[in-house]
């Protein structure tokens, strides 16, 4: 019956992609900054994407059953993401999430019937995170090995090693900018969370142009826990940092082959880049998408990039940061 869809499981993808013209005029850029917009998924993040596919997966495979319980750890966009899938196919959704995201994922999750459990109240959580000084990795093998393997009717996606993370991007968003390009994209810009879009577009599109350079962005080491400061002033929720990184902390789900060269980004600069692209632009991006932003501006600022068409991918929306600094300046 016309054009109706059935389920939001219809929307996710086919997001647009946007030429930043006010941003480039601003500083004067030669170089086109395109942003993939994907805050046009129907929860406003690239995360709709692999929380639909890894949810498919885990069904076709036999793994997630009717009744069973969707598990998840995460920053927050990907727990948004499932929650919304699994509460439109009917699923129970659980996620352990990071204390310190904003109290929009909290609600926005809880909204859609999940149950949000902080990282410090779970107790093998909270315990391996302490004795391995912070090792995240450490602390999902714990939780599942402790924990979710115990339990009957659970299903744990775990997005850090699923390789339905990558694949989806590779067969979706990599496609889609060489489409809406015309195949004409000569950079690639992507932040590195669990690193799944970095390696499943960027393989894409190394495959239909080997001249493709693909940038990675991770965090500045002044928007990065240390010793000295063990909570920073701002950080950019959902970017972690590979280089200088022991491997055995890089989600499997990233491959560290396929980008070209990589770019730190502090959090501050990534915020001034986002206000930038509202105040330019007229559109409301959040903070991973204005360090994919700063790196693009650093690469569109190259003499050897005038005229090429640099495409960075903008993750979130901005709506999801209205509690945090990210919009907030002096008079």
């Amino acid at each position: 019956m016309g054009n109706i869809h059935q389920s939001i499981t219809e929307l996710v993808g086919r997001t647009p992609l946007l030429n930043l013209g006010g941003f480039q005029k601003h500083h004067g850029l030669e170089a086109n900054i395109i942003g993939k917009l994907e805050y046009f998924n129907p929860n406003q993040s690239v995360k709709d994407r692999i929380a639909l596919a890894m949810i498919e997966d885990a069904e076709k495979s036999g793994k997630l059953k009717p009744g069973d319980t969707v598990v998840e750890t995460t920053s927050g966009n990907t727990g948004i993401g499932l929650a919304a899938i699994a509460a439109a196919k009917g699923y129970p959704f659980r996620v352990y999430i990071q204390d310190q995201v904003s109290k929009e994922r909290f609600q926005v999750i809880q909204a859609f019937g999940g149950k949000t459990i902080k990282l410090t109240e779970e107790p093998t959580i909270a315990k391996t995170l302490e004795e391995t000084k912070g090792d995240f990795i450490a602390a999902i093998k714990a939780l599942k090995e402790n924990v979710l393997d115990k339990e009957e009717g659970v299903t744990f996606v775990d997005q850090c090693s699923n390789p339905a993370n990558p694949d989806v991007h590779k067969r979706t968003t990599g496609p889609e900018i060489w489409e809406d390009t015309d195949g004409k994209v000569d950079i690639l810009v992507a932040c590195v969370g669990t690193g799944g879009t970095i390696s499943g577009t960027g393989a894409y599109l190394k495959e239909k142009n080997p001249n493709i350079k693909v940038v990675a962005v991770q965090p500045g080491p002044n928007s990065l826990p240390s010793a000295e400061k063990p909570v920073p002033d701002e950080e950019i929720t959902g970017v972690h940092p590979f280089e200088g990184v022991p491997e055995n902390l890089i989600p499997a789900t990233f491959d560290r082959k396929i980008y070209d060269e990589w770019i730190a980004v502090e959090a501050l600069d990534a915020y001034e880049a986002a206000r930038e692209a509202a105040r330019n632009d007229g559109i409301l991006i959040g903070a991973s998408s204005g360090a994919a932003l700063y790196a693009a501006k650093l690469l569109a600022q190259r003499p050897e990039n005038k005229g090429k068409n640099i495409v960075a991918i903008f993750p979130d929306t901005g709506l999801r940061y209205l509690s945090t600094n990210l919009f907030t300046t002096e008079e």
